[in-house]
């Protein structure tokens, strides 16, 4: 019996596969009993694959569509939980906003109505005494709760000074957990007083004992709610600069109270210390001297004038009761020259003013916000910064440094950064394979940070000539790590000195650069490589001279054949670059030359040493480089006297005196005119090996060469 293939066979196949009570064996076994062979086997096979690739795909349909749906519902709780979280925020606003208004109506009520500002404050607050003995009373239980819970305490009483209107507010059990990966670290018992938050751990060993970490006042703390994030809930944040520590609570409950007291106590603080500032900037009336019974004083007094009363110093301003927490604000958001300003607004309003005990206070909190400041401005300029930016990076911090009346320091730290910086570019550099291609790359980005950080320096500092000479030396000290740089590269590796010259030549047109600002450091870099081209060039003048003689040795005094024209002609432009233009007298018939080939190998490589040497040439290498041109051109001239001593037969002889002739005749007189060109003078000792003799005297006696 044949199956069929069709629609309908496939929906009932699958209404079949789908029912509760499918049993696999048994419908194989109906099957194989149905079908006529294996084809009918592989055809419901083929049927069965296609139904299980159809359910597949419509698997991963209704999964994709989940999915979607899934991150939509998710997108849209996000959106309304930032919105919930937003409209919280502006309630909390809100709230603050009610509280300082009704404190204000309060207040200014209480400066109508005296009487009803006490009865008002006696009935809110049950720690306002209506008497004397009350107030006592209330003060001592105060105390003593006070005293109780920090006798638990080790270490806080020498930190903790007692003082009479100092109490305890709140204390309670916190955990305490790292701010950067939220992993727990401790548990904490806090003590929170009207004017300050003691944070205690919690001792292993003793039961209700705790050991102090920590004393934070309140003028300086800041409190952050911490949104919950499960499992990391009920937490808040204390901001205290620089640093910030995250606490949880027990409870959603318990978080809420310390988040309300802290507000309530930092307000209430704030208020106290507004009072008393405004107490203070009354008007005090003057004492009354009692009368005297002298009958001169009279005249005395008349005659002296009454003493100036002391001009007090108005502290109630708005803007100066909140300038300690407005320079915090500053500072936590990055507002440098916000937190400037106001420093240059106190400092302008205070210029002319006495200096009083309300005016002092004022001043240390103040100082401390600066000290902060300062801190943060050197941390922005410390090397561990970003380097990233160039020099412009740092004018922020270093303009604000200067404003502060740290010039100094701005600029031991601007140059600090500077140099890493540049230490920094040298070292990521990549060391390729053509020395003058990385030498190339050196000098562009050593001498273009160089002219940046000089640029940058004379717009920062261009009141401060005194820092001037603090950037030369760190000029000095940046050209010193180049040199090394430069050095380990072109002299340790033991480069030819053609590539020394092209080397030394790019950093002397790159160092000319900073000419632009009025800035020269050639004479620095000449100072620091003297060392290295000193012995450069005389490793060079060794080289000549062993491979002269080595020529020496094998000299046979033969007549040159270059076998082709080309070669002669070749051998013509290579001499008259090394400035011999008479040599065509020397040339014979053919491809002949009336030389000796070790005169001519001598010619071209002490004019190519001259060539590159005048290159590297600065006064102080003057006497080097003059006394290694006379031992090289010695070694030449030695050896064709000795020849010429030894050497029994005519013709060569007279060959010997010709290489002689054009030595002293042709060489001699184009090393001397070029190394006068080059250096600006003649050279006496040049002139000296030229006109004393034309062939160097010896000992007539002696057949070995004086070298």
């Amino acid at each position: 019996m044949a199956l069929s293939l069709g629609e309908g066979g496939g929906s009932r196949l699958r209404r079949q596969l789908e029912s509760g009570g499918f049993a696999a064996a048994e419908y194989v076994k109906q099957l194989s009993q149905q079908s006529d062979g294996d084809r009918d086997l592989q055809e419901h096979r083929q049927r069965i694959q296609a139904l299980s690739e159809e359910t597949a795909q419509s698997l991963k349909r209704n999964v994709y569509q989940n999915y979607r749906q899934f991150i939509e519902t998710a997108r849209e709780i996000s959106y309304l939980e930032s919105e919930m979280y937003q409209l919280s925020h502006i309630l909390t606003e809100q709230k603050g906003i009610m509280e300082a208004v009704t404190q204000a109506l309060l207040l200014q009520a209480d400066r109508d109505d005296p009487a009803l500002g006490a009865r008002r404050a006696a009935a809110a607050d049950p720690f306002l005494p209506l008497s004397a003995k009350e107030a006592a009373a209330s003060e001592e239980g105060r105390q003593r709760t006070l005293t109780t819970l920090l006798e638990k305490v080790e270490g806080c009483r020498d930190l903790l000074p007692e003082s009479p209107g100092k109490y305890l507010v709140y204390n309670g059990d916190l955990l305490e957990y790292d701010a950067d990966h939220m992993a727990q670290i401790q548990r904490v018992h806090a003590f929170l007083m009207n004017d300050c938050l003691l944070v205690a751990t919690a001792l292993p060993n003793r039961r209700g004992a705790y050991r102090y970490d920590a004393l934070y006042p309140l003028d300086g703390l800041a409190v952050v709610n911490v949104k919950d994030n499960p499992p990391m809930k009920d937490m808040f944040k204390l901001l205290m600069f620089p640093e910030s520590r995250i606490f949880q609570a027990e409870n959603a409950k318990i978080k809420k109270e310390w988040l309300e007291v802290l507000e309530e106590t930092k307000r209430n603080r704030a208020l106290s210390e507004k009072r008393r500032l405004e107490q203070e900037a009354l008007p005090r009336p003057a004492p009354t001297p009692p009368e005297s019974t002298n009958p001169f004083e009279e005249d005395e007094e008349e005659d002296e004038e009454p003493p100036a009363e002391e001009e007090m110093v108005d502290l109630s301003l708005e803007w100066i009761q909140e300038l300690p927490e407005d320079l915090d604000v500053c500072i936590a958001q990055r507002d440098f020259e916000g937190a400037v300003d106001l420093l240059d607004k106190l400092n302008e309003y205070l210029g002319d003013k006495p200096v009083s005990q309300p005016v002092k206070e004022l001043r240390a909190k103040v100082d401390e916000r600066v000290r902060q400041l300062t801190d943060v401005l050197v941390f922005e300029l410390s090397p561990d910064r970003s380097l990233r930016g160039g020099p412009r990076a740092t004018r922020r911090a270093v303009s604000q440094l200067i404003r502060l009346g740290q010039s100094t320091k701005a600029c031991e730290l601007f140059l600090k950064n500077r140099a890493a910086a540049v230490h920094t570019a040298i070292r990521q550099l990549r060391i390729e394979g053509a020395t003058l291609l990385y030498i190339h790359k050196l000098c562009h980005v050593f001498f273009t940070s160089l002219l940046e950080t000089a640029k940058e320096f004379e717009t920062d500092f261009a009141g401060n000539n005194g820092c001037y000479s603090a950037f030369v030396v760190w000029a000095r000290s940046s050209m010193r790590m180049f040199v090394d740089a430069f050095s380990k590269q072109v002299f340790d590796s033991k480069e030819s000195l053609s590539t020394a010259a092209e080397c030394v030549k790019v950093a002397k047109e790159h160092c000319k650069q900073l000419s632009e600002i009025g800035l020269d450091l050639t004479f620095i870099i000449h100072a620091l490589l003297v060392k290295d081209i000193k012995g450069a060039l005389q490793s060079y003048k060794d080289i000549i001279i062993e491979a002269t003689k080595h020529r020496n040795s094998e000299e046979m005094w033969r007549r040159m054949n270059l076998m082709t024209p080309e070669a002669l002609g070749k051998l013509r432009e290579e001499m008259r670059s090394c400035g011999v233009g008479n040599f065509d007298q020397y040339t014979g018939d053919d491809c002949w030359v009336n030389l000796s080939y070790t005169v001519v190998a001598f010619t071209k490589q002490t004019m190519a040493f001259l060539e590159e040497a005048l290159k590297l040439y600065f006064p102080e290498l003057h006497m080097v480089l003059l006394e290694s041109l006379v031992e090289i051109i010695l070694v030449a001239v030695q050896h064709v006297d000795y020849s010429l001593r030894c050497e029994q037969d005519p013709e060569k002889k007279a060959f010997i005196r010709q290489n002689a002739s054009f030595l002293y005749e042709t060489v001699l007189p184009v090393v001397e005119k070029r190394f006068e060109e080059g250096v600006g003078k003649p050279a006496k000792q040049l002139q000296d090996l030229r006109n004393a003799s034309r062939l160097m005297r010896i000992n007539p006696e002696s057949t070995t060469s004086v070298v």
